[in-house]
Order: structure tokens, then C-alpha cells, then sequence
């Protein structure tokens, strides 16, 4: 932006959460010592897949208007499902329906690409109930917050004249906590990169914590192989930690099978030793540290 090689337009800049999209904006806005309103591809997956959305909805089935329904809703609708299917709402809860449907957006299935082996969740009917769930969005003029994504992948799989003008436009793609990264955001992201290959990923394999909603850290490990050419840039310095906590973890993490390997230093001094103490239970633990 400095040197005039973009504008904010061709900036497709993403992380997780709310809040550090707001720093990422702050950061931006102390750099450039100006107003960032004008930044709409800057944000969280979600809330850029959601303006995505908005301007080619009809193409996915929707209204521009459409409403993004909180899990409340979700349930809410998934009760009467379950219900009007008549299966056992006390083996099958709602929730527990919502969390597969969730896996398997986040995994880029639809109702019509879902294979076989998933087919027979929910006693069988998991993939019924999926498909019933989706019409009823549709009727609704309603996404949940795995479709923003899928919507936007599905729209770009299947629309090649859009996927062209965003894979233009966008000429620098930056991602936050790439280790985090699920199948579908993952193709969003190669998607859009597939051109230019101008993308920067930031992430660390070391802290991929999120396998249980659907991360997969294979897509920090295949990077290069993804993007041939990449180059890597390891932060090794680290500026919070004592020399001895960076030993006693980078001795227990290099146990990890799958990771691409660091070695930390720092320039702080020494400070305590760690401490290793043993407890039978969590609230052991507690009125120990209390």
C-alpha cells in the first residue's frame, strides 16, 4: 500500500476471530496513519465469504438479503426435522446433528458430493436430514455459518468468469493462523491463489489445537509443496519466554510426528527454572496454584 503496488481492493486479508480482525485493521491503520473503512476484504473468513455472498447470492440460490442464523436456530429448525422423521430425539439430539452437519461443512461436503462412508451417520439418516436441512435454509432465504464458506467455494467451483475476476482482483492474499485452517477454507484459498500464487501465510504447526472442529494441519505441512517456489521465513526469536521454558518446550514438542521443525532462542536472561508438579486431579491442581 505504501509503495503504491495495491489499494485496498486487491487485499484479501483473513484470520479467525472478530477480535483479531480488529487488530489486524488497527495495525493497518497505525501504518498508514489513515482511515481503513474502505477495506472490505479485510476480516474474518466469515465475514468476507458473507460480502462475497451478498453480491452473487442468486447464483447459490439465495436472496441478497438472506439471514445468518445463529445455532439457536439451527437447533430449532433441526428439532422439527428430527421430529417430523420421527427418530429418537433422546439418542439423536439436535445439537449433536448440528456438529456433524458443521464437520461436514467444514470439510466441503454437500448433500449432493457426500460420500459413501459418512452416508450412514445418524442411524442412516444423517444424509436425509442434511439434505432436508439445506432445502429448508433455502426456503428460508438463510445460510448457518458453515455455508458462507461453501457457498462462496461452490459459487467459484462452479462459476469460472467469477472465479477469474476475483483471482484478478485480488492480487495479494495474507492469512492469519494458517494451522487452523479447515478443507474448505483451504480451498477458498487455493481457489483464489491458483493464478498469481501471490499469497503469505502466517501460522505455526507447533499450536495446531483445533483438529476437533475441523483444522488440518497438513495444510501448513504441504505449503511449499502446494505453492512450488514459496519461500519459508521462520520467527524463531521468541520475546516472552525464559530461556528455560523455551528448553523444556521445544524438547517436549519435538515428540510431534508432523511438524516442520524450529529451533527458539531468545535474549532474555535466564529467570527460574520450571517447575514440574504432579497432581492427581484438576481441582488438586487449582488449590495448589490457588
Amino acid at each position: 500500500l505504501k509503495t503504491g503496488s495495491a489499494n485496498p481492493n486487491e487485499i484479501f486479508a483473513v484470520t479467525f476471530t472478530n477480535k483479531a480482525a480488529m487488530e489486524m485493521k488497527n495495525r493497518v491503520s497505525c501504518i498508514l496513519q489513515a482511515n481503513i473503512e474502505g477495506f472490505k476484504w479485510l476480516g474474518t473468513f466469515h465475514s468476507v465469504c458473507a460480502r462475497l455472498l451478498r453480491i452473487h447470492a442468486e447464483l447459490v440460490g439465495l436472496e441478497p438479503n438472506f439471514t445468518i442464523l445463529d445455532l439457536d436456530d439451527q437447533l430449532r429448525i433441526l428439532k422439527q426435522l428430527i421430529k417430523a422423521e420421527k427418530i429418537d430425539e433422546k439418542n439423536w439430539p439436535p445439537r449433536l446433528l448440528a456438529a456433524i452437519i458443521d464437520y461436514w461443512k467444514n470439510r466441503a461436503f454437500t448433500p449432493e458430493n457426500l460420500p459413501e462412508s459418512e452416508r450412514d451417520k445418524y442411524d442412516g439418516k444423517g444424509y436425509l436430514l442434511y439434505a432436508q436441512y439445506q432445502q429448508r435454509l433455502t426456503r428460508l432465504n438463510a445460510c448457518d455459518f458453515g455455508d458462507l464458506l461453501l457457498k462462496v467455494v461452490t459459487l467459484l467451483q462452479e462459476n469460472s468468469m467469477i472465479l477469474q475476476k476475483y483471482q484478478t482482483s485480488f492480487k495479494y492474499i495474507l492469512v492469519d493462523e494458517y494451522q487452523d485452517t479447515n478443507v474448505v477454507q483451504y480451498l477458498l484459498l487455493r481457489l483464489l491463489a491458483a493464478g498469481h500464487k501471490n499469497i503469505c501465510c502466517v501460522g505455526d504447526d507447533d499450536q495446531s489445537i483445533y483438529g476437533w472442529r475441523g483444522a488440518e494441519v497438513k495444510n501448513i505441512l504441504s505449503f511449499e509443496k502446494d505453492f512450488s517456489g514459496a519461500k519459508v521465513v521462520r520467527l524463531e526469536q521468541n520475546y516472552r519466554s525464559t530461556p528455560h521454558i523455551l528448553g523444556a518446550a521445544s524438547s517436549l514438542i519435538k515428540a510431534n510426528s508432523s511438524r516442520l521443525g524450529k529451533e527458539h532462542w531468545t535474549n532474555i536472561s535466564e529467570g527460574e527454572k520450571v517447575w514440574l508438579i504432579n497432581h492427581w486431579d484438576g481441582r488438586e491442581e487449582a488449590r495448589w496454584i490457588g
